[in-house]
């Protein structure tokens, strides 16, 4: 594999031992990236580490350092961070298993493909990949990865199996606090009709194709205009796209509603189901024909 592996070491479940290796199951994007110019000179600006009344210090004379009170440092040597023993550094233990839909979306954080590191470890990676299939388990634990430990799950993808840091409690916020002031009603049933035919016209296979970045794409243009403008200023009236507080009512949204099922791009996918209907008479001539 073409690849480097993010982490190696070991799968564990009770005395079985699996060698894996896992990969970055995502890539940064298409973005656009700025620097901070001198418009005078039209050069880029670099920064320099300077300490307060000394002035630039070299790279080898720094050191990592924690503040345990105001003004006070514990210095702390990269191979001294390096030893701290933390038996997840190289192996995944899996302590517990759960249903999927029991974790809260907002937990997941990043995902991650993992592989058996040899052919010796196929076997019981393919039965592990398997049981967590027919169980429709997924499997918890923490692992250590570039200076950090996690909360990690393990669930099968296709072949391999996919693994995703999971976000500590106390990074995650209670969403009551902000969900607090929405009443608590039941929504008109007519409305809802109306609301459920327009998702059932607009619902289709997921392509991750059909969506882009199209803020960047502005970018890129705006930045190809101002090379062919020679510097002159580009601004564009975006128009005020900002929502409009307060003033709507049920009436106003019951004809959004209809406008919205009754438009051309909503009940687009209703020609395509009628097109079959239209072709069958044609077969039927040409059969009493040939009788």
């Amino acid at each position: 594999m073409a690849a480097r592996a993010y982490w190696q070491g070991q799968i564990r479940l009770a005395l079985v031992s699996i060698p894996v290796e896992i990969y970055s199951a995502t890539k940064s994007g298409a973005t656009i990236s700025f620097k901070q110019i001198h418009e005078p000179t039209g050069k880029p600006i670099h920064y320099e580490k300077v300490v307060t009344g000394v002035g630039p210090v070299d790279t080898d004379e720094i050191m990592k350092g924690f503040e345990y009170e105001k003004g006070s440092f514990v210095l702390l040597q990269q191979e001294e961070i390096d030893a701290v023993k933390l038996e997840s550094k190289k192996t995944l233990e899996l302590t517990q298993f759960v249903d999927a839909d029991e974790i809260d979306v907002l937990y997941y954080e990043k995902p991650y493909f993992v592989v058996p590191a040899d052919d010796l470890a196929e076997e019981a990676f393919i039965v592990l990949r398997e049981a967590l299939r027919r169980s429709k388990k997924v499997g918890l634990g923490q692992l250590a990865m570039r200076g950090r430990e996690y909360v990690v799950s393990l669930k099968p993808c296709g072949r391999g199996m996919v693994l995703e840091t999971l976000r500590y409690a106390d990074e995650v916020n209670k969403a009551q606090g902000y969900f607090r002031d929405i009443p608590d009603t039941k929504p008109d049933d007519d409305l809802m009709d109306l609301a459920e035919t327009l998702i059932a016209k607009k619902t289709a296979k997921f392509d991750p194709k059909e969506f882009h970045d199209r803020y960047v794409d502005a970018l890129k243009s705006l930045v190809e205009r101002k090379r062919k403008s020679k510097g002159g200023k580009i601004i564009e009236d975006a128009g005020d796209d900002t929502p409009k507080k307060g003033g709507s009512n049920v009436v106003d949204l019951m004809a959004a509603l209809k406008k919205s099922v009754e438009s051309k791009g909503a009940a687009a996918a209703t020609p395509e189901k009628k097109a079959p209907a239209r072709k069958a008479p044609a077969r039927k001539p040409a059969a009493k024909k040939r009788a």
